[in-house]
């Protein structure tokens, strides 16, 4: 073959290859490129390599500090390490009373010191740092350490269980290294960011990754609105500080899933800002109530209620002389709007009323019955706060349930002062109902809309609806009461 074919078969191999370049020792592909004349081959580079994170660290380390803290516990007795705690000692019969507590009885509990480790941050020059609850609850001692090693003790200023935020303050006798904050509402799913903190006591560990989902609800209180990364957070990344390329806070490292690699939540650095003046002059943090109990809008109940989409909040229940009660809203409202925001499910709501200032009057869309209508609240504060049946039970085998008549002695036996409805007395294994989520004990207020009274009007509502579509039931449990579909 000739020395040309050669040259050519040798550039056509060269061609079909994506082209790679060297930046800083990191193979990057090349820019994106389209050829005509190959418009089946597209080729997608980058124009630079991954990005440095060293300036960022050195920038905002100084503000990054570890805590430990200790926490006193008492130990077991010596009855309990002879027997195990809360177990009938059998001893005490052969020996006699008088005998075993002689020599156990009286025995005191040993104390022991139980240490923790955490992270937290500086957020101003005077020495406030914001850290997890979780890190200084129940904390005798509180150890604050520096950047330069300097060590401090630190006092709780303020703090909030259901965010799981806390204020600590050092006393340093100068001016500290301050972090800057972020606007975490900015912050978009695939967005680089940067963890710092103390895991596993290594202090000042830095970790990258990137955004994975925001809003995110993990169960860890009434007001979860986590942002979910890849960056590696660990057991004493609590506390530490999630940063933006620009190096702002815009979250707080919080949680892991248990056995879960990879997956770490932060709190939003908003929901910490919108705290701090609370957390710094009272301590605590007073929320917004307007007094609804509030379920999510399945598809199923969307149907029922003649929704064109699941979003919203639907309302299981009024509080007696709550605001919403006050202001109109009735049981089977669905709230889809707040103070001019949208509100998508119900998860969202709590976070919305509890940032509400406290005797704030604001606006909220419903809709009833399948209209809009608009309601004014006045915002209040929010407070912190066996089932047998007789007679004859009537049996809905189509839906699995025993219900029967709210007897005056039911009534007196679960304290209830409303005897409408008919209560649940079995349900079969396997059935609608069960599906449903309804159990014994539970109280039916509603079926298709319609209240039920008793009996009676258990038999007339059912003789009315079509399993094979959906009954919607409202259902009274313990103190609360929430909306359920059932169908086959």
């Amino acid at each position: 073959m000739k020395k040309k074919n050669w040259l050519l078969i040798i550039l056509l191999l060269i061609a079909a290859v994506p082209i790679f370049v060297f930046v800083k020792g990191q193979v990057v592909p090349e820019r994106a490129v389209f050829d005509a004349s190959r418009p089946n081959i597209k080729t997608v580079v980058f124009d630079k390599g991954l990005p440095s994170f060293s300036e960022l660290v050195n920038r905002v380390k100084p503000s990054i500090v570890n805590i430990s803290t200790t926490t006193v516990i008492k130990g077991p007795t010596m009855q309990d390490r002879f027997m195990g705690p809360g177990q009938t000692n059998p001893f005490k019969d052969f020996f006699g009373e008088e005998f075993f507590d002689k020599f156990f009885g009286n025995s005191p509990r040993r104390e022991y010191k139980q240490r923790s480790l955490g992270s937290g941050l500086i957020i101003d020059r005077e020495g406030y740092i914001l850290t997890n609850n979780h890190v200084i609850e129940k904390a005798q001692t509180i150890k604050v350490k520096l950047s330069d090693d300097k060590e401090y003790d630190a006092a709780v200023i303020g703090r909030d269980q259901k965010t799981d935020i806390a204020l600590i303050k050092i006393n340093a006798k100068q001016p500290l290294p301050a972090a800057t904050f972020g606007d975490s509402d900015k912050l978009a799913v695939g967005d680089w960011v940067v963890a710092i903190g103390n895991p596993f006591g290594l202090e000042h560990t830095v970790t990258a990754g990137i955004v994975s989902a925001k809003g995110r609800v993990i169960g860890a209180g009434p007001y979860d609105d986590f942002i979910q990364t890849d960056a590696s957070i660990n057991p004493g990344n609590s506390g530490g500080p999630l940063l933006n390329l620009k190096g702002e806070v815009v979250g707080l490292n919080t949680a892991i899933v248990s056995g879960g690699q990879g997956i770490g939540f932060a709190i939003p650095i908003n929901v910490a800002k919108d705290m701090l003046p609370q957390l710094k002059t009272k301590g605590k943090v007073a929320r917004g109530w307007m007094g609804v109990v509030i379920q999510k809008v399945t598809p199923e109940i969307a149907k029922n209620f003649a929704l064109a989409e699941s979003e919203g909040a639907l309302v299981a229940d009024v509080m007696e002389g709550s605001p919403a009660e006050k202001a109109g809203i009735k049981r089977g409202d669905v709230i889809v709007s707040y103070n001019g925001k949208k509100v998508k499910d119900n998860d969202q709501l709590p976070r919305l009323v509890g940032a509400t200032e406290i005797g704030k009057k604001v606006k909220v869309g419903l809709i009833r019955e399948g209209k809009q209508v608009e309601a004014e609240i006045v915002i209040a504060e929010l407070q912190e706060e066996g089932l047998r049946a007789s007679k004859k039970p009537e049996v809905e085998k189509d839906f699995g349930l025993v219900v029967q008549d709210i007897t005056p002695e039911i009534a007196k036996h679960l304290n209830l002062k409303d005897k409408r409805g008919v209560i649940v007395t079995d349900v079969l294994p396997g059935s609608p109902a069960q599906d449903g989520d309804i159990r014994s004990g539970d109280i039916i207020k509603e079926i298709g809309r319609k209240p039920i009274r008793n009996l009676a009007d258990f038999r007339e509502a059912m003789k009315r609806v079509n399993i094979k579509e959906g009954v919607v039931m409202l259902i009274r449990r313990d103190s609360t009461t929430f909306y359920t579909v059932i169908r086959e």
